[in-house]
């Protein structure tokens, strides 16, 4: 899903949204080392080792809006990407995913759909994608695009014809509610001011249904002649040679067209309340036998369920569904507070390895669209700690099991930047947060205070390409002010850099192409309970890596389990020196990766 604020907004994913909302709303009305300890895996064996490419590529999210403006009016284009593939491919990922980039009145960045086969006009014509498309494969990049289905926008034709009569061809392709009926069932909106998600639409007197924006009405999943035209759309692209979908929000799209009672909704249990509805897993498999598997694609399922039994249903491959999950555990964990605690990180991340060692496959991820940038958030984006703490968030990222998904600016350690008030924000669902705060007389430097951590506008500001006017994103003005620290936050600077948070970013990928244990091998957490320090092996096939962070911006020894004893120098490290054993000696924010054996 793509956050959208909901609680802010969530887990700051259209479900993350939804917390983030919830967490904001609320507040406007270590040190030391333990014994060591080990968490484990059962062994890797079994599906979870089957080589397949989209368990061995690295995904780099690009935000097209923000990524670079080729034409001067301010917003990120298609040539504009087409004119940085070298660049994508210098730094070592295999795979690119693009957030929409489909025709749209833009009400919530591209996420609502006004024709799934043209491309928005700020972003260029199909003949740009084709070039980009044509300059990926080039290169040896895959793309990955966003599959929006959940809901279209409401100047789709299909909705435009549904709301002129009830008796149009597209009327069931939405939920309707006549007004005859009364009050429809009660249904949660993250996104509207009032939190309602019927709207109600005068020319057939009914009522609409919209989970997210009023101009994003949900499509009814429950009429085959839908599924069907949705099909239409997939060939549509896969034809085209795009190497697979990212299904945003699908976790959504069963829905009960009785609308029996679901009790107490908000922001806060609003993705645990709507999702996994009747049929979805059997939409899913009717999508697989009729479109997915008949090309070599990679999918990727949003927010699937609501724990790790559910999240199976969508990737074990005996179901024939989709290829990988990722959650929102992760990058939820300190969403309602100004810090978190390194153990919940651990927990979530253990839990979740655990949960797929045997079979099925997920994604690896600390921030995304949604999200604020991850240095701010997970690191310390203070400037004698922003460029270690990002490699080592990076270092993170690309040495656990799974897809790891790297957004853009994350290679250079892009940071939150700085808003002055609510008309340097963009993002829908922080203004409509902001009109709720005003009718209800809120704290307005509460919600400032919680805006500044979280919004995700944070994570959409223009890439840092030089310190030129404009970071080099726009030569006019850009339609999100640029991070005022691009002067010396930049991709110029640091590729001069050899220590820089970019080169860091190359090697560790480099690393794990080169060391398929750090793509299959089983995961163990050691000591979980330090609150410092994250450590862990992977071991394949005899070979044994161990990862060893200091999540801390103060130095940190730790002592090396008995038997774990490092050889030669280490893969990676992000500081000039090594520590040695038996007590590693770690500067702030240290990331080392030894081999074993």
């Amino acid at each position: 899903m793509k956050v959208r604020y909901y609680s802010f907004f969530a887990s700051l994913n259209r479900p993350a949204v939804a917390l983030l909302l919830a967490g904001l709303a609320a507040s406007c009305n270590q040190a030391g080392k333990t014994e060591t300890t080990t968490t484990a895996t059962t062994p890797a064996a079994t599906a979870s080792n089957k080589a397949d490419w989209w368990k061995e590529t690295v995904v780099y999210q690009l935000y097209p809006r923000s990524f670079q403006d080729s034409n001067g009016d301010g917003v990120g284009d298609l040539k504009g990407i087409t004119s940085r593939l070298d660049y994508l491919k210098s730094l070592g990922v295999g795979t690119v995913w693009l957030n929409p980039i489909y025709a749209s009145p833009n009400d919530d960045n591209g996420y609502d759909i006004s024709d799934y086969r043209a491309i928005m006009p700020e972003f260029g014509t199909m003949q740009d994608f084709d070039a980009l498309l044509q300059g990926m494969h080039g290169r040896g990049l895959k793309l990955v695009m966003d599959l929006v289905v959940n809901h279209s926008s409401d100047e789709h034709a299909w909705f435009k014809s549904a709301r002129a009569s009830r008796t149009s061809p597209y009327r069931d392709f939405y939920y309707w509610w006549p007004a005859e009926k009364g009050t429809p069932p009660a249904r949660y909106s993250t996104f509207d001011v009032k939190h309602d998600a019927w709207q109600y639409d005068a020319p057939t007197k009914s009522y609409y249904l919209h989970y997210f924006s009023k101009k994003q009405p949900d499509l009814n999943w429950n009429n085959p002649k839908l599924r069907q035209e949705v099909y239409k759309i997939m060939r549509f692209w896969l034809d085209k040679g795009i190497d697979g979908f990212r299904m945003d929000a699908f976790q959504f799209v069963a829905k009960d067209p009785s609308f029996p009672p679901i009790p107490n909704v908000t922001e806060s249990n609003f993705a645990n309340s709507y999702n996994h509805g009747p049929r979805l897993h059997d939409y899913l498999q009717e999508m697989n036998r009729e479109v997915l598997s008949h090309y070599n694609v990679m999918t990727v399922a949003e927010g699937a369920g609501r724990n790790v039994t559910e999240a199976m249903l969508f990737v074990d491959p005996a179901r024939k569904e989709l290829n990988m999950t990722y959650h929102f555990e992760g990058v939820g964990v300190g969403n309602n507070a100004d810090t978190y605690q390194l153990t919940d990180l651990k927990r979530v991340f253990t839990k979740w390895d655990s949960a797929f060692a045997q079979k099925g496959w997920q994604a690896i991820d600390l921030g995304n669209h949604d999200q604020p940038r991850m240095v701010s958030k997970f690191g310390d984006d203070r400037p004698a700690f922003r460029a270690p703490s990002a490699k080592l968030l990076n270092t993170f990222l690309l040495t656990m099991r799974g897809t790891p998904y790297c957004y853009n600016g994350d290679e250079l350690g892009m940071t939150n930047s700085k808003f002055n008030g609510i008309a340097d924000y963009r993002d829908v669902a922080a203004r409509n947060a902001y009109t709720l705060l005003k009718q209800q007389k809120g704290d307005e430097k509460a919600f400032f205070h919680t805006l500044a951590r979280f919004s995700r506008d944070n994570s959409r500001t223009p890439f840092q390409w030089d310190d030129s006017a404009q970071a080099g994103f726009t030569t006019g003005t850009p339609w999100l002010n640029v991070n005022p620290n691009y002067v010396t936050l930049n991709r110029a600077a640091e590729e001069k850099d050899s220590s820089s948070v970019l080169h860091h970013f190359r090697r560790a990928i480099a690393v794990r192409k080169q060391h398929k244990v750090l793509v299959y091998g089983q995961y163990q957490l050691l000591d979980a309970a330090n609150p410092n320090i994250y450590a862990y092996t992977r071991t394949l096939n005899g070979e044994q890596v161990l990862v060893v962070l200091n999540f801390s911006s103060a130095p940190r020894t730790w002592a090396l389990p008995a038997g774990l004893t490092p050889t030669g120098q280490p893969w990676l490290n992000n500081y000039p020196t090594a520590p040695t054993g038996p007590a590693l000696a770690l500067q702030p924010w240290q990331a080392v990766v030894y081999r074993l054996r």
